[in-house]
């Protein structure tokens, strides 16, 4: 079985999000960055993303779906990287288990703009449990919302 090194397994993971889960496709988002220290999402306007008609408003689902997944990759990058060369079978089977556990989203400006972009960072990192806060900013840096998530990694 071949053994692979933590940029290779978060490359391997990115790739499967990015290409593989057909919900983050449908919404059009794009892992950019995977580290243990910081993960980002980014995605462009499409009518189809709006809530808020009149207004051409972002849908709210969107936004705390962006969030999540923001807040899911840092967690999932600091699990990533506290193991030690795992076969690409027991990757699959801890990813598996990965989920998010409480997901709190607060709505700070209507989500207007082209392009959006989610970030996380981590806030506590453990064997079981991760904790993350996200933000989602257009791409002038107008902060639409935060939120905290906490995910099951272990």
């Amino acid at each position: 079985m071949i053994k692979m090194d933590i940029q290779r397994l978060l490359t391997k993971v990115s790739e499967f999000m990015n290409d593989q889960v057909p919900f983050q496709r449908m919404l059009g988002f794009e892992i950019t960055e995977f580290t243990p220290e910081r993960g980002e999402v980014r995605f462009r306007w499409r009518d189809e993303l709006m809530g808020n008609v009149p207004q051409r408003i972002l849908h709210g689902g969107v936004t705390s779906t962006a969030l999540d997944t923001a807040g899911g990759l840092v967690a999932i990058a600091g699990m990533l990287a506290r193991l030690d060369n795992p076969t690409e079978e027991y990757l699959m089977e801890r990813l598996s288990r990965c989920g998010t556990i409480d997901l709190r989203v607060d709505y700070l400006r209507p989500g207007r703009g082209e392009e959006f972009i989610a970030s996380a960072t981590i806030i506590r990192s453990g064997n079981k449990v991760a904790v993350a806060r996200m933000e989602l900013h257009n791409q002038d840096g107008t902060h639409i919302a935060f939120g905290t998530g906490t995910y099951l990694v272990g």
